[in-house]
């Protein structure tokens, strides 16, 4: 295997997260919806009716062609209609663009496990209308045709992947654009991302490109790289036996985690394409790009080196935080209100707050814990005022009623006992009630220190000043040994 590479291109379909969809008013996201009850006269093909395109899928298009670091946004563009008869195509026609899309050209940087960076070129981006679904049950072929008509982007890279994880990890960085972006929630399980992938094989060195199999119905990045790694070790094993590849499309089917062909790959010829006569061009005036251009936010990746020059985290640090946009503003905002020490912000965002937000199955920016209060508990158990684990309570309380912490620390009496004479007698109590323990220690176990301010912080529920116990506990049995 070693003698040959993998040459990979993918075509992806992003569900864009308008409200309705691209030609009709009709709901764009139907998840759930009984069949057929979210459809009408113009996104089921009825005759007579005229589509009426949808601004908001414009707008989010060339949103992400700005990201994409497209050559060039196109300041007009057509549909065409591309032709082919499925059961759950009922116009027997798709709207879709063609020759002149939206945009032409483009990248995306995508880092690699072993610290390299693969650059994916892209070719084209355009819209297009989704077909309806069709639902295998108790033997028949039902279709539903809640989805006509809700707006897809199409990417389509160049062959520059060249492993099944590579894609992988190509699929992963955009879906976090597309949520970064705010324009598409990127669930393969639901639809709203799917990938087809273009594979070849050649000998290492050549430069030629082979005749390439086209695998469809994917729904997750863990099956799309087990397809590709499937179909590249079939292709291999083809030609090492004398065969020859052909143009086939294949379906995955993930219950046995293999590949079948469906039929003889299509060519642009087949779909037969022509202009849209029902829609006028699409005009993109620099006023209206101006305006789209102004909402594209700082990127994934600037926003990852940013972090690291900028608050001196580390490379993992900058990674986690952001993942997620709404994360990434969260951690600015709490640095910015605590007034410094970004690493210990970083801290308590990953280890605390990431696993509240997990847990609930919210986004930073949904929590009630808002950026200043984790800044005002991370000063409290700074200046000694709160113990870490009641800090790590607080920050669920806060949570829960989105109360500033420190009323409710005042009115629960939640504050760190740092007195020295109150401090002492717990001390002296707990010693006095495990002679056990006092003599496992002064047998030279002094690593029981721990289990001693343990107890002294459950006599006082928490609250004790764990570094003036743990003085006050040696001090005390220093001076029974003596």
């Amino acid at each position: 295997m070693a003698e040959y590479e993998a040459v990979i291109g993918l075509e992806t379909h992003i569900q864009l997260n308008t409200e309705s969809k691209i030609f009709c008013r009709c709901k764009a996201d139907s998840w759930g919806a009984p069949p057929n009850t979210n459809i009408c006269p113009v996104c089921t093909g009825l005759p007579g009716v005229l589509p009426v395109l949808n601004r908001r899928a414009v707008e989010k298009a060339v949103l992400l062609a700005a990201a994409m670091q497209a050559e060039s946004i196109q300041p007009v563009s057509y549909f065409a209609r591309k032709n082919y008869f499925y059961p759950d195509l009922p116009k027997g026609y798709q709207i879709s663009q063609y020759d002149e899309p939206l945009a032409l050209g483009g990248r995306m940087e995508v880092p690699l496990p072993d610290g390299s960076v693969r650059e994916v070129t892209i070719t084209k981006l355009h819209l297009e209308e989704d077909a309806g679904k069709t639902v295998r049950q108790d033997g028949r072929r039902l279709i539903d045709f809640n989805r006509c008509g809700v707006p897809l982007v199409e990417m389509v890279t160049g062959p520059d992947l060249r492993s099944a994880d590579e894609a992988a990890q190509y699929l992963i960085r955009l879906r976090q654009l597309l949520r970064w972006l705010g324009i598409s929630e990127g669930d393969m399980e639901r639809g709203q991302l799917r990938c087809d992938a273009n594979v070849s094989i050649r000998h290492m060195g050549e430069t030629i490109l082979n005749p390439k199999t086209e695998i469809k119905n994917v729904n997750s990045i863990e099956n799309l790289r087990d397809a590709i790694q499937a179909e590249i070790d079939r292709q291999i094993r083809q030609v090492e036996a004398g065969g020859t590849i052909e143009a086939w499309t294949l379906d995955w089917d993930e219950d046995s985690a293999s590949l079948r062909k469906m039929r003889s790959k299509e060519t642009e010829a087949d779909y037969r394409y022509f202009r849209e006569p029902d829609l006028l061009p699409l005009v993109l005036d620099q006023a209206w790009k101006r305006e789209i251009l102004s909402h594209l936010p700082e990127l994934p990746l600037a926003r990852r080196q940013r972090f690291m020059e900028d608050y001196g985290l580390p490379l993992y640090d900058a990674e986690i935080l952001t993942e997620e946009r709404s994360l990434a503003d969260y951690f600015e905002a709490a640095v910015a209100s605590l007034g410094g020490d970004p690493k210990l912000v970083s801290n308590w965002l990953m280890n605390d707050v990431l696993r509240m937000i997990r847990s609930k199955g919210l986004k930073a920016g949904q929590l009630r814990l808002r950026p200043e209060h984790l800044a005002e508990i991370i000063r409290m158990v700074d200046a000694r005022q709160i113990t870490t684990n009641t800090a790590k309570e607080l920050l669920e309380r806060v949570e829960e009623s989105g109360e500033a912490p420190a009323a409710i620390v005042e009115r629960e009496n939640l504050a760190q006992v740092s007195d020295e004479e109150t401090l002492r007698a717990v001390v002296a109590q707990v010693l006095a009630e495990n002679p056990e323990q006092v003599a496992t220690y002064k047998g030279g176990k002094v690593t029981v220190i721990g289990w001693f301010v343990g107890q002294v912080m459950r006599a006082t529920q928490g609250k004790a000043n764990p570094q003036l116990v743990k003085r006050f506990l040696e001090e005390a049995l220093s001076d029974s040994e003596s």
